[in-house]
């Protein structure tokens, strides 16, 4: 190489980009477009849609996370598929069919493995999240639901036949399985909270919650809220509720109620009951605005036209809101200052000013459902 040739290189390479040929992550997000496959690669920033990127298999029931960095979408589909999305280039980087229907995933803390929970045929798979090469394989007995991350490479499911949850150590060369007995009857979701102290799994076939201490020197489970419906006649479910690491409220955990409407609020440290707000049906999501100060709360059919604010002080109902029918969905920015909204039947997204409650924006999208923003990589649990 010249001389010349050598400081021209030199200079290209020395040579600032332009600001507008770079886009950040941390202002980004996905929204599933479930009944054609697709998703929206969306900026909150400029309440639009960037792109849309078609080949995501069965959506009907999908999630996704993020990586640490941001940049790539992990998403399980209902049909076993695990697809890694650069945000990006809006381009698919990977996909594999892992299983014969799947409800989840979660995503280690250091980011390096990705695990799938399967109905069929049970279990989780365990992938390196660069190549999405296997890396392990949990069987269960049954389906394998909640799944969450924790601290140290590890991840816990529940097992809706048996009653158990497990919690499978990744550090080593091999991994190192925990089975937790008698958790209760039929778990179906779960949550852990952001410390990652915490895991609670929800029981379908009993009125109760079984929680899990992993800081404690032997962990065990330890039923709580038991009876919570007791006397009270019991309503068929329309679609199940869903527990998340966004429950958190300062110090309470609020979660929706199984065959009932209301939600039921405990406190974090003693996993007491400290309250219940009746609701305008069988609420689906209980979410915490980040700060605590609000929860709002989405509702199974026929109901699904509607959302629910509530003050977490005072554990009563402050607004109710009308995104349209069937809001399936709900994300928070951020800090807080914005909810986006799924609705459905109307084809959108509906973006609201959480102090003001009003409307401040619509995406239109095909059949929406999940909402995900790329600040979940930094939170324990979502």
């Amino acid at each position: 190489m010249t001389k010349f040739a050598a400081l021209l290189l030199g200079c290209f390479l020395a040579a600032p980009a332009l600001a507008d040929d770079l886009r950040a992550t941390g202002d980004l997000g996905v929204v599933i477009e479930r009944a054609t496959g697709s998703v929206l690669v969306i900026d909150q920033s400029e309440h639009a849609a960037i792109a849309r990127v078609e080949g995501f298999g069965d959506l009907s029931h999908a999630s996704l996370v993020f990586s640490n960095d941001e940049r790539y979408a992990y998403i399980f589909g209902r049909d076993g598929g695990l697809t890694k999305l650069d945000l990006l280039t809006q381009k698919i980087v990977n996909r594999i069919v892992q299983a014969g229907n799947s409800i989840g995933g979660a995503i280690s803390d250091d980011g390096k493995l990705i695990a799938v929970a399967n109905y069929e045929p049970g279990g989780i798979n365990i992938f390196d999240a660069d190549t999405l090469e296997p890396v392990a394989t949990v069987p269960a007995g049954g389906k394998a639901l909640g799944l969450e991350e924790a601290p140290g490479r590890r991840f816990l499911f529940s097992v809706w036949e048996t009653g158990e949850t497990k919690l499978v150590d990744m550090s080593g060369p091999a991994p190192k399985v925990t089975t937790f007995a008698d958790i209760g009857a039929e778990p179906y979701d779960a949550l852990i909270t952001e410390d990652g102290r915490t895991y609670i799994a929800g029981l379908f076939g009993e009125d109760g919650l079984s929680a899990i201490d992993l800081w404690a020197a032997e962990p065990k489970p330890r039923k709580i809220l038991p009876g919570y419906g007791r006397g009270a006649q019991e309503m068929p479910v329309y679609k199940m509720p869903h527990l998340e690491g966004w429950a958190g409220a300062g110090e309470q955990i609020v979660l929706p109620a199984v065959h009932h409407s209301e939600v039921l609020w405990i406190d974090r440290r003693t996993l007491e009951e400290t309250g219940r707000t009746a609701t305008h049906g069988q609420p689906v999501f209980a979410m915490a605005r980040p700060g605590g100060r609000q929860v709002w709360v989405n509702f199974a059919h026929p109901l699904n036209d509607t959302v629910q604010v509530i003050d977490t002080m005072t554990h009563e109902v402050t607004a109710e809101l009308k995104p349209g029918p069937a809001v399936l969905h709900m994300e928070f920015t951020a800090r807080g200052t914005e909810a986006w909204v799924s609705v459905r039947d109307a084809d959108k997204v509906v973006i609201y000013d959480t102090e003001t409650l009003k409307p401040i924006g619509e995406i239109a999208a095909k059949s929406p459902s999940g909402i995900f923003f790329t600040a979940r990589a930094h939170r324990m649990g979502l």
